[in-house]
C-alpha cells in the first residue's frame, strides 16, 4: 500500500523535483494550507462543536501573529536545513501583506509557512506534527 504523497504522485503523474529549488513563496503557499489542515484536524478531533467556534479557534491559531509567536519557540529547535528554509521564507519579498499583522510578524509567518511546505513536500509529516505541538501550548488548542 502506498503512503504519503505516493498515491497522489502516481494518480496525477507528478514528477519528483528537488524541493530545494522551489521558491520560498511557493513553499509558503502550500505550507499555509498544510498548517491550516493540521490545525483544523486537531480542533475537529478534539470534539464536535459548532462550525463558527471551530473557525474562530482555527483563525486565532493560523493568523500571522500566532505563527510569528510560534517561531520564537521553534527557532532554537530547528535543524540547520530547516533554519535555512525558514530564513529563505522570512526574507522573501511578497507583493502582499496580511491586513492585521506587522511586517515583522508577516515575514516570520511566511518563513514558518515555507518551512511547513518544505516538510510536507519532503513528506516529513512527523516533524510537522512535532513542531506544531511544540509551538502551540496545549491549553490553546
Amino acid at each position: 500500500m502506498e503512503t504519503g504523497l505516493e498515491n497522489l504522485k502516481e494518480m496525477f503523474q507528478l514528477e519528483d523535483r528537488d524541493i530545494r529549488t522551489y521558491s520560498p513563496l511557493t513553499l509558503a503557499y502550500i505550507g499555509d494550507g498544510v498548517y491550516e489542515l493540521v490545525i483544523r484536524t486537531i480542533l475537529v478531533k478534539k470534539g464536535n462543536c459548532p462550525v463558527n467556534q471551530l473557525h474562530r479557534r482555527a483563525s486565532s491559531l493560523v493568523k500571522a501573529g500566532a505563527q510569528s509567536a510560534m517561531m520564537e519557540i521553534l527557532e532554537p529547535m530547528l535543524t540547520e536545513e530547516e533554519l535555512a528554509v525558514y530564513r529563505r521564507g522570512r526574507n522573501a519579498h511578497s507583493p502582499t501583506m496580511a491586513k492585521h499583522a506587522t511586517m515583522a510578524d508577516y515575514r516570520r509567518a511566511t518563513g514558518f509557512e515555507a518551512l511547513m511546505g518544505y516538510l510536507y513536500l519532503k513528506e516529513d509529516f512527523s516533524r510537522i506534527v512535532e513542531l506544531v505541538r511544540a509551538g502551540i501550548p496545549q491549553e490553546e488548542l
